[in-house]
Order: structure tokens, then sequence, then C-alpha cells
């Protein structure tokens, strides 16, 4: 069993920029895929970007925040982040992270994750 913690959300302007981190428990850290996903209100869950097991692996972002977001994880610290910079409104959305045992590629299918986040709530202002 993983348990994933958010943390990192907040309100912010448009243009401007946060880093979600996402903290794993359990010694298996480094065998997961990892994604993030957001929901906006009245939305389906969307994925964002994802990376492979290995530190420096693939990545994949959806198209509507490929060039601002950048996924990136640390294997020593069990950790996966999420760097948003140029910020948009439309960005708004509560902000998961996902994991997918064992050895995995990144995957855009959010039915293909096994253990998510709770959540943090990243909120765009115009």
């Amino acid at each position: 069993q993983v348990q994933l913690v958010e943390s990192g959300g907040g309100l912010v302007q448009a243009g401007g920029s946060l880093r979600l981190s996402c903290a794993a428990s359990g010694d298996t850290f480094g065998s997961y895929a990892m994604g993030w996903f957001r929901q906006a209100p009245g939305k389906e869950r969307e994925f964002v970007a994802g990376v492979n097991w290995r530190s420096g692996g693939r990545t994949l972002y959806a198209d509507s925040v490929k060039g601002r977001f950048t996924i990136s994880r640390d294997n020593a610290k069990n950790t996966v982040y999420l760097r948003l910079n140029s910020l948009k409104p439309e960005d708004t959305a509560v902000y998961y992270c996902a994991a997918k045992k064992y050895y995995a590629n990144v995957n855009p299918d959010r039915s293909a994750y096994d253990y998510w986040g709770q959540g943090t709530q990243v909120t765009v202002s115009s």
C-alpha cells in the first residue's frame, strides 16, 4: 500500500508560478510511474503530466501544459514534483498525484493508476 500526500497548491495570479509536491510512503516508490492529474469543477479528471519510474526517465505532458509545466521526481526523497509556470485561469483545478506500479511506463489514462493522493487546490486569478 502506498500513501500519496500532495502539497504546494494555493492562489496565484495569472502568469505566476507554483511548485506542487507529492510525497509517497513506502519503499517501492522508485518502481512506480507517477502522474499528475487535475479536475476542475464540473469537468472530468484529466491527465496533466507523467514520468516513468526511473529518475530522469521519460516524461509525458498534456498539450495544454506543454512548455509551461515540468514534472520531475527524486527517488531518494520519495517525492514527485510538478512545476507550474505561466499559469492561466483555466489551470484552476484540484491537482492529484497518482502512482502506477511496478516498473511501469508513464500513462495518460487515469484508470491505469493504482494509488491516488487527496489533491491540492490550485486557483489562478485573472
